[in-house]
């Protein structure tokens, strides 16, 4: 019984060895060296995008619907008020909910909640402050962030590569020279890419900083935008002599 639980197994793996000592043969190659090496660039972004939350309730659905459709149209009066096109903002979610008073035994209907998840896109920064203070302003609006992307991101993806590449080959350089011998040409290389995203970050409201009558600055004002980092990792096959 021993034997015929060992045997399919052993079976299994017969077909993998031979593919693993071809893999060996590729990879180690005579007068050849193999090196891998990570580079990054860091991007100014390019896109700042604002995500806020808009949440109306009230006894009697209508009304929901109506304090929704009111802070809809202060967005995009604000929108219009700092040059950005209303159709360029983007509604990811719509919700319509009955809420109940869990409490009661009798799951109570209290009232009806509309709610919806908006985004803006801005190329312009100087915006930033402005936009999120009037949103900031709105009582139906709960949360904002802002996170900082880049969109036209193949130049920063090149370099991040170029950065590996040098340091592969500074990297291949040192041991040939070491060793008593001359790198020559590029043979292979693998190339993996990658962008590190950055954390959404709250954005400050400005209510309560309003009703106080002070005149308080933009919440991005006097900070620069959080930098995009592009990481390459290159895997190179160079001849020797």
């Amino acid at each position: 019984m021993k034997i015929t639980r060992v045997l399919p197994v052993l079976f299994l793996f017969l077909p993998i060895l031979p593919s693993l000592a071809q893999e060996s043969q590729r990879a180690i190659q005579p007068d050849t060296i193999y090196v891998g090496a990570d580079g990054k660039f860091e991007a100014d972004p390019d896109t700042a995008v604002i995500q806020f939350n808009i949440g109306a309730q009230e006894p009697v659905l209508k009304d929901a619907y109506a304090r929704a459709q009111k802070a809809t149209e202060q967005v995009r009066q604000t929108l219009t008020t700092n040059g950005i096109n209303p159709k360029e903002a983007q509604i990811s979610s719509f919700q319509v909910a009955p809420m109940y008073d869990w409490k009661n035994p009798k799951r109570k209907l209290v009232g009806y909640r509309v709610s919806s998840s908006i985004s803006v896109k801005l190329k312009d920064f100087s915006k930033i402050g402005p936009i999120a203070e009037s949103f900031g302003n709105m009582d139906v609006t709960e949360s904002q962030s802002i996170d900082y992307t880049l969109e036209n991101i193949d130049a920063a993806k090149a370099k991040a590569v170029e950065d590996a590449v040098r340091k592969a080959r500074a990297t291949a350089e040192v041991v040939t020279r070491t060793s008593g011998r001359q790198l020559v040409q590029l043979i292979y290389a693998s190339v993996d890419v990658n962008e590190a995203i950055p954390i959404p970050r709250p954005m400050m409201a400005m209510a309560k900083v309003q009703t106080m009558g002070a005149e308080a600055a933009p919440p991005t004002e006097g900070f620069s935008a959080q930098k995009i980092t592009i990481n390459a990792h290159v895997n190179a096959l160079f001849g020797m002599k």
